[in-house]
């Protein structure tokens, strides 16, 4: 009897617990009382109002993108296909560039910049129009483009009461309620990975009360038809060369319980329904393999894919899309909020930041949202997250929505590792791996060297030619700095067979800078060069504004942490790959950057000064983030010019963009400064994020979001050179908090609590068994012989409480 109370009370104890636990956790959302006006932004007339596009709630399943405005009265459904491309291949690689390359070197290490710089700019250049100078949808290289836009025309102008719109982040579900002349409405939207469809329910509480017409178009090249009980659009995009290029379909189809659906030449007109399910699938030929891209028939495709979304319940539709998303989104949580209600509509809490930029709710879903967008535009199988991640509501995006690789498509995955979103990875190693082939191409071309490069722009049809200015288009260091992401995905993982595949990508990346790097004359070390410092500027000795030199900080160092990592790898692989031996003797003999006079790390191998000194690239600090070359502990007295680097860049008004200001998180972070990152982090939600929290650079540039999330996970986790640190950058503010399900390197997920800013507990879970070294401010620990699958626990003291075996 006594038994069978105490079973009793200590089931009560869970009950109460699990309740608690659930009561305390407030949604992940975010949500508006009111809609983004549809009728300001009509495709259908060829204006776009980007203004109310940035108020709409952005869903996605790595393939078919989609942003909800929640009107009422006539409700717009903005689209993308994510591999929905202008332009085609086209050779830009220049083969007049490798002739000058010497002479070029000769007038920099001579101290004429200006001759060298005229030259460099006349033939280190992309042959032909290159990226359009960001506006290529009528060039070769082409444009992210958006796919049109499904509308809803209800045919009403009543006022209405009570509305909301969410958009769930834990489950990527869009839902707008409102009341109409007494009659409550319900729309439900989600983008199905499992099913490939974008999925709405429309329903309200009084039978029949659904009429409405429904059709696609887009700003240009679409044609929409009716037939076998759908609508089609079907259309070609422009190749960039005067013909034909892209092909491309969506189709939609409605299913009403009660009321009356037909369909007339290009609208579904649905009459007195009790309830509607619409379903939309869409699709190109594009194919991802260099250079013939011509893939699927798109008619066919979204034929079966609808067939296939059609022939299930939307019960089973939802539960497949739920049990899907919430599995990646779930597995982390961060708490830093006591929990208030959460009655405050979220561009309602953005303004208020103007005066209270405490808002602990607010930054925890900042984080999740990060998380959020990762998971709805980087699905494997797809691309990967662009400069828009997969919404764009233009035929020009800006910046064409391609691929910037002198950071940003970079950034877009810092947070993926780390929070725990490793799933999401595969698109841009698989970007990475389709550039090996038109980079060997262009590193033959352009510099008569082996292995493969690219420079800061690339697109989905492989375009690794420089840009069409060296000013900014000399970045030979992108190819190095993709790289340092295989191996770190694999330092995350530690998946041997990934480390086998990306390998052979990394040493071919070697083997072109092992020929790029010639002998400074007056060092003897090796550089890279000519080279910019990504879009910076230098007054030169001669007088002249220069972007061009030798051996500029960041490649360097992109470099340098390459060969590393290479070699690291080898002892891994078991390789005895002959260029091994070049690989180690160029490591010992890369020049590396020095601190400059006033303290501050350089950013070219001399000590220019800067055009613009808070210029908003900080490439020559890569060495303390992303990578790990700079530390606090391995190489103090880099780090501090580090510090001073920061220090003079935001002196001069520098991290002014989305993007850099997330940067600053991060870099600080990696300085144990807490109270620094959080001010960025605050300054970038209150100054840089638009009404839906999209990052604004400007223009709406994702990056910064993804940014964020990556630091706002660096200031509570590291584990860069073999030690899990734990708080290593915990802002005074965040006084109280927990975050659960954070990887560090090594493949162990991390549980930490926190109170009065000291640490709590840990939870470290072994994906792969092994040994760890675990560090707490001023503790340090070693865990030996952890066992696969096992969770352990330690104290404020590092204490291990270990698990029964």
């Amino acid at each position: 009897m006594l038994i069978k109370k105490t079973t009793i009370l200590f089931s009560i104890i869970i009950l109460l617990s699990s309740l608690a636990e659930a009561k305390s956790k407030q949604p992940m959302r975010l949500w508006f009382n009111k809609p983004a006006n549809a009728s300001l932004a009509d495709n259908k007339n060829g204006w776009i109002n980007n203004e109310e596009w940035l108020k709409a709630l952005p869903i996605g399943n790595g393939f078919l993108g989609a942003m909800i405005f929640g009107d009422v009265n006539k409700e717009r459904i903005q689209l993308n296909e994510k591999s929905l491309w202008s332009g085609s291949h086209n050779d830009s690689d220049n083969p007049n560039a490798y002739p000058s390359l010497n002479e070029i070197r000769q007038l920099l290490w001579a101290g004429k910049y200006k001759e060298a710089n005229e030259l460099t700019n006349k033939s280190q250049v992309c042959q032909g129009a290159g990226s359009g100078n960001g506006n290529g949808s009528g060039a070769p290289f082409g444009c992210f483009q958006t796919l049109g836009d499904l509308w809803l025309d209800f045919g009403k102008t009543d006022p209405y009461q009570s509305y909301h719109r969410e958009l769930d982040l834990s489950n990527g579900i869009v839902q707008v309620s409102y009341l109409q002349n007494g009659i409550q409405f319900k729309r439900e939207i989600f983008t199905s990975f499992p099913d490939r469809a974008l999925v709405i329910r429309l329903s309200a509480n009084k039978k029949g009360a659904l009429s409405f017409k429904s059709t696609l178009n887009r700003p240009e090249r679409f044609e929409t038809h009716s037939g076998n009980g759908q609508l089609r659009m079907t259309g070609t995009l422009n190749n960039g060369m005067g013909g034909n290029g892209m092909n491309y379909a969506a189709r939609l189809k409605a299913i009403a319980t009660g009321g009356v659906v037909t369909y007339s030449n290009d609208t579904i007109v649905v009459k007195n329904a009790d309830e509607v399910i619409l379903f939309l699938t869409a699709g190109t030929n594009y194919k991802p393999e260099y250079p013939n891209y011509q893939g699927n028939d798109p008619i066919k495709t979204t034929l079966e894919q609808l067939a296939k979304a059609t022939s299930k319940t939307y019960t089973s539709l939802l539960n497949r899309h739920t049990n899907d998303f919430s599995a990646l989104f779930g597995k982390v949580n961060l708490q830093l909020s006591a929990n208030d209600p959460d009655t405050i509509p979220t561009d309602i809490r953005l303004k208020n930041q103007k005066n209270k930029s405490d808002d602990f709710h607010l930054q925890e879903v900042y984080f999740q949202y990060g998380r959020y967008l990762l998971i709805s535009s980087s699905r494997e199988g797809s691309l990967p997250a662009n400069l828009q991640g997969i919404w764009a509501n233009e035929i020009q995006t800006p910046w064409n929505g391609d691929y910037h690789t002198d950071i940003n498509v970079q950034m877009n995955y810092w947070p993926a590792d780390v929070t725990n979103l490793s799933e999401c990875y595969q698109p841009l190693t698989d970007l990475v791996e389709s550039l090996v082939k038109p980079g060997e191409k262009t590193a033959t071309v352009q510099y008569k060297a082996n292995g493969w490069c690219i420079h800061p722009i690339t697109n989905v049809w492989g375009y690794t030619a420089p840009g069409e200015q060296a000013s900014w288009g000399m970045h030979l260091g992108a190819g190095g700095w993709l790289c340092e992401h295989l191996w770190d995905h694999y330092t995350f993982t530690m998946d041997r067979k990934y480390l086998e595949r990306v390998y052979p990508i990394m040493l071919k990346a070697s083997q072109f800078y092992l020929d790029w790097l010639v002998k400074d004359p007056k060092t003897g070390k090796l550089v890279s060069g000519p080279a910019a410092s990504p879009e910076n500027a230098f007054f030169a000795p001669d007088g002249s504004v220069c972007q061009i030199s030798m051996g500029p900080s960041h490649d360097q160092e992109v470099i340098c942490e390459l060969f590393t990592n290479i070699l690291k790898a080898s002892v891994i692989l078991k390789d005895t790959y002959p260029s091994l031996e070049k690989i180690r003797n160029a490591l010992k003999n890369l020049a590396m950057p020095e601190i400059g006079s006033d303290g501050r790390l350089m950013e070219w191998a001399q000590e220019y000064p800067e055009q613009e000194p808070g210029h908003r690239h900080m490439s020559h600090l890569y060495g303390l983030y992303p990578a790990s070359i700079y530390t606090l502990n391995g190489t103090p007295e880099l780090a501090k010019a580090v510090r001073k680097s920061l220090e003079y860049r935001l002196a001069n008004g520098g991290g002014g963009t989305g993007w850099s200001r997330a940067w600053l998180i991060s870099l600080f972070a990696r300085l144990n400064d807490g109270d620094q990152a959080y001010r960025h982090l605050t300054t970038l939600i209150s100054g840089s994020t638009l009404s839906n929290l999209f990052d604004s650079c400007p223009p709406f540039q994702i990056d910064g979001n993804f940014g964020a999330t990556a630091g706002i996970a660096e200031m509570l986790l590291q584990s860069q050179n073999g030690v899990i640190e734990l708080l290593p950058a915990l802002p005074s503010v965040w006084k109280n908090g927990e975050v659960k399900g954070l990887v560090a390197r090594g493949g162990f997920v991390i549980d930490i609590k926190w109170e009065n800013n000291q640490l709590v507990s840990a939870g470290i879970y072994s994906r792969n068994g092994g040994a760890c070294s675990v560090r707490y401010k001023e503790k340090n620990i070693a865990i030996s012989n952890l066992k696969a699958g096992k969770e352990y626990n330690l104290d404020s003291q590092l204490n291990v409480f270990y698990p029964s075996l």
